[in-house]
């Protein structure tokens, strides 16, 4: 897979081959081997009908007047070289020059595979070009200027589309003293150097008045406005020229084309006038063309189709431990994707010496790096070697060392989305600290990640929330909802369901009828509702199963609590009403309860985490950090007295919580769906009293019953 990242190559041509046999066949004609060497495996030639593959000259030979005609081709894919016979033909005395100079171990062409199955036959493929540029600014395709297009016309024929250039008036013609030219320019071919036909130019110069006219045994050289291509190469149809007129075998104009692809030679007789050249194109390896991924139709929607994603990840290598990586540019690519496709790596082990040694780390995290199966993509990325906009598809969540190189601006503007299958290679399901911030900064950059969950089925979209520096992984089409959504909460025990489900229910589906009349912030028509639990089992699931079922979006703030050394924590499993989730590892305990960002807190009875869960609830409200809203305590009052009154009073008492006892307003204990209700209408109409000029109730929270 990664024979295609190297630099340089192209999948429709060879590197140049030099000639290793010379013969003369008469005054103006030698015969010659060309013999080519490091050939990609990745060429097409090797696979396609030897009858489309063409020996591409050197324009600068073309150019004096040298023409080639392709007398055999053989190919060896196991050494990757190829041994081509050629017949030169010599037009004029200064193409004769030219070829009595040319000598053994010259440089003069390369294959080109004129694969049909990449043969442009669509308009809209080059029209969707116009207007737009590279990285460094240069028109990826247009005649003249950025914009320039209007001296390109367009057409489908035959079934493909030919591009007509117009043919500027005059022609170029030679000086005398490129005579004295011609030995150094074969010394230089024999060294394979390049910038030869831009010191060939130095010896033309144009002749305004000269007709469009070919004579037999000469060259007519022809300008037109100075082309552009970066995204495709561009062939001279010779059937398509007016009778009698023949472009030279240099006839391909490559992707690296710009500001310099208008010479065109020809040979042949006619009596007739060339007033445009026609063209034909054939695509880029799909990673090379520069294209926008809001073009790639079939792309988009096969990222629509879940079935497609799961099915690309099954063609990922096994075993499942090792890390791998694809990156994905069009439709096609990602239904057709084999094994051999992705990158697959299994990193060393380092130890990393820690930030006190900042040299070594840096060392050895770069050493790290470089084993990652994303690596050679994000780096070709950076180097110019994709340049279509694209999708990277990663078995477990790319780790967030690489987070220099994701966040780049070349390579924000190439990767369009992040597909993964696991979150952590050591701790399956369950993301890192690390990974959560390095969630947020792609979610800052723009850069999409998407969860291909096997657990739930289904594709989640990472959403951040906003004005919160966390998110969650959201189904697709809930994804607005968790954006704008009021989040209610539930909190309780792992161990027992409780005996509140019909009364969260009837709770759930009547804030649902209040918002029709409401026009508070946190609740109107218009806002979305959803419901935060800790994804375990017993109340926890209580709450995510009656979510689900009235139509809250419901969430889940999983923490891995697998059963480890010395762990007196029950194993919670993930409960199977959870639509949206994040996932903590055990250490981060304590930052997950701080990332509910509860807008409306139910508690149901439970043991200390729930406790845990209480008190930060309260210092939430003490600080400020969340706005005084009311928070239903689930159970009977003697219950509540039991678990709170006594450490509110002592800290009263002793006037440890001087100046927050109005923290007490916002606690509401209540036995019914009804009751909770009540505090809620009253709230969202602003009449209950509640935030730091309420009243204090002496037990710590108010009972229902009294509001």
């Amino acid at each position: 897979m990664e024979s295609y990242l190297t630099h340089g190559h192209y999948d429709l041509v060879t590197p140049d081959g030099w000639i290793t046999k010379l013969e003369p066949i008469d005054r103006s004609r030698k015969l010659a081997t060309v013999k080519i060497e490091g050939i990609s495996l990745a060429f097409v030639g090797f696979d396609i009908d030897p009858s489309f593959l063409f020996f591409n000259l050197k324009s600068t030979l073309a150019q004096l007047g040298l023409h080639t005609i392709t007398k055999m081709i053989e190919l060896d894919r196991d050494r990757q070289i190829a041994h081509v016979t050629i017949e030169f033909n010599a037009f004029g005395p200064l193409a004769n020059a030219m070829l009595d100079l040319l000598t053994v171990d010259a440089y003069v062409g390369k294959l080109f595979a004129a694969d049909e199955r990449r043969r442009v036959r669509d308009p809209d493929y080059l029209i969707r070009l116009f207007g737009r540029s590279d990285r460094k600014g240069r028109p990826l395709l247009s005649l003249g200027g950025l914009e320039g297009s209007g001296e390109l016309i367009l057409e489908k024929i035959q079934g493909r589309t030919v591009a007509f250039l117009s043919v500027r008036e005059g022609a170029l013609v030679y000086e005398m003293d490129v005579y004295g030219f011609l030995p150094t320019l074969a010394k230089a071919l024999c060294k394979n150097m390049s910038h030869t036909r831009q010191l060939l130019h130095l010896h033309q110069y144009f002749e305004k008045k000269a007709p469009h006219i070919v004579k037999n045994n000469d060259v007519l050289l022809v300008r037109t406005s100075p082309l552009h291509i970066r995204t495709v190469y561009g062939k001279v149809v010779d059937n398509l020229l007016p009778p009698g007129f023949h472009h030279t075998s240099a006839n391909i104009l490559q992707p690296d084309t710009f500001a310099s692809g208008d010479i065109y030679e020809f040979y042949g007789s006619s009596h007739q006038v060339l007033d445009d050249i026609p063209l034909e194109f054939y695509t880029l390896e799909p990673h090379r063309e520069h294209v926008f991924f809001s073009d790639r139709d079939q792309l988009i929607a096969s990222l629509e189709d879940p079935k497609a994603l799961f099915d690309a990840f099954t063609t990922a290598p096994n075993p499942k431990q090792d890390l791998a990586a694809v990156f994905i540019v069009k439709g096609t690519q990602l239904k057709s994707l084999k094994e051999k496709d992705w990158i697959k790596r299994d990193p060393l082990k380092y130890e990393f010496p820690g930030l006190v040694h900042p040299s070594r780390q840096a060392i050895v995290a770069e050493k790290y790096l470089e084993q990652q199966p994303s690596f050679p993509f994000l780096k070709a990325i950076e180097d110019g070697l994709i340049t279509s906009q694209g999708i990277l598809l990663s078995r477990y969540f790319p780790t967030p060392l690489l987070k220099r190189m994701f966040l780049n601006d070349q390579i924000g503007r190439c990767l369009k989305r992040i597909y993964f299958q696991y979150p952590s290679r050591t701790h399956d399901q369950f993301f890192s600290h690390e990974d959560r911030a390095f969630l947020v900064d792609l979610a800052k950059f723009g850069i999409p990640v998407y969860w291909v969950d096997e657990i739930s089925h289904q594709i989640l979209q990472y959403v951040h929330k906003p004005d919160h520096d966390s998110g969650m992984f959201v189904p697709l089409n809930l994804v607005e909802d968790f954006r704008k959504a009021t989040m209610f909460g539930v909190y309780g025990s792992n161990l027992q369901e409780g005996v509140f489900e019909k009364e969260l229910k009837e709770l759930l589906s009547g804030i649902l009828d209040m918002r029709k009349s409401m026009h508070h912030p946190l609740l109107s028509t218009s806002t979305p509702l959803a419901l935060v639990t800790g994804g375990g089992p017993g109340a926890m699931e209580v709450g995510n199963r009656v979510a689900k079922s009235v139509g809250f979006l419901s969430c889940a703030n999983i923490v891995d609590f697998r059963p480890k050394d010395k762990s007196v924590v029950n194993e919670q499993r993930q409960n199977p009403y959870i639509e949206a989730k994040m996932t903590y590892r055990l250490d981060r305990l304590v930052e997950r309860q701080a990332e509910f960002y509860l807008n409306f807190p139910i508690f149901l009875p439970g043991g200390i985490g729930m406790d845990f869960e209480y008190t930060l609830e309260e210092v939430r409200r003490k600080t400020g950090a969340t706005p005084a809203n009311p928070i239903l305590l689930f159970g009977s009052i003697e219950y509540w007295k039991e678990k709170v009154s006594s450490r509110f009073q002592i800290n009263e008492k002793t006037g440890t919580i001087k100046g927050s006892e109005w923290v007490s307003n916002c606690f509401y204990c209540i036995q019914t769906a009804k009751q909770g209700l009540e505090i809620y209408r009253r709230f969202f109409e602003n009449h209950l009293p509640i935030g730091k000029t309420g009243p204090i109730y002496p037990e710590g929270f108010c009972s229902a019953i009294s509001v």
